[in-house]
């Protein structure tokens, strides 16, 4: 018994609409909402470059208190609306079973590091063996992480690693089950492409559109 972990970009397609007061990281349970408060920080831009670029100071922190504040009409804190190599657009964080079916979905910027997802989504993994994980997922925290779980990581190392990292090659070929998911969730014109500025409504559709495929 195992779980894959894994992450897809989604294309914006109204990057110039108003912002929207909720936070700018949304996570969803199939079976029931359990949003995980993760730490706040800044990117390496400095602020001049954020400005220019159009990057919020903190573009994957998640709001906790709600509460309302000015903000600029280019600023895409509470959409979830990164700007990427390949344009604006959001990722979605998933785990899924070893059959391919979504557990988890978590919402960030197009430009959040696969970490946060990682850590967002580490306190809701079920009581599994093995977690199967593309190299982007490859952290020292992240696998005593999970070695504290008991959960077995089959994740390759990054090619930056000194030392290389051992796993099961043979066993790393069921990530595809992942990718099978995202494909038949983009099948799905909403959930391919972003039309709501809103991530919670944006998010709800995305949940919607996994259990109509693979849970009724």
């Amino acid at each position: 018994m195992g779980t894959v972990i894994g992450i897809i970009r989604l294309r914006s397609v109204r990057a110039g609409q108003q912002a929207c007061p909720q936070g700018v990281a949304e996570h969803h349970q199939l079976a029931k909402y359990a949003p995980n408060a993760i730490p706040t920080a800044s990117t390496t831009a400095t602020p001049k470059a954020r400005k220019r670029k159009g990057i919020s100071a903190s573009p994957w922190a998640l709001s906790a208190g709600g509460g309302r504040e000015k903000r600029g009409p280019n600023d895409k804190r509470g959409r979830l609306i990164g700007r990427t190599k390949g344009g604006m657009n959001t990722k979605l964080h998933a785990i899924c079973d070893s059959q391919g079916r979504p557990l988890n979905l978590f919402v960030t910027a197009g430009q959040v590091s696969d970490y946060i997802g990682a850590r967002a989504l580490l306190g809701s993994l079920p009581d599994v063996e093995w977690l199967l994980g593309d190299r982007g997922y490859d952290a020292d925290w992240f696998r005593n992480a999970l070695k504290d779980k008991g959960i077995r990581a089959c994740i390759p190392g990054r090619k930056q690693r000194k030392t290389p990292v051992k796993y099961d090659k043979r066993r790393y070929k069921r990530r595809n089950r992942i990718e099978i998911m995202f494909g038949r969730l983009k099948d799905w014109r909403r959930v391919a492409t972003r039309y709501d500025r809103c991530p919670k409504v944006f998010l709800s559709a995305i949940a919607l559109a996994a259990t109509v495929i693979y849970w009724l």
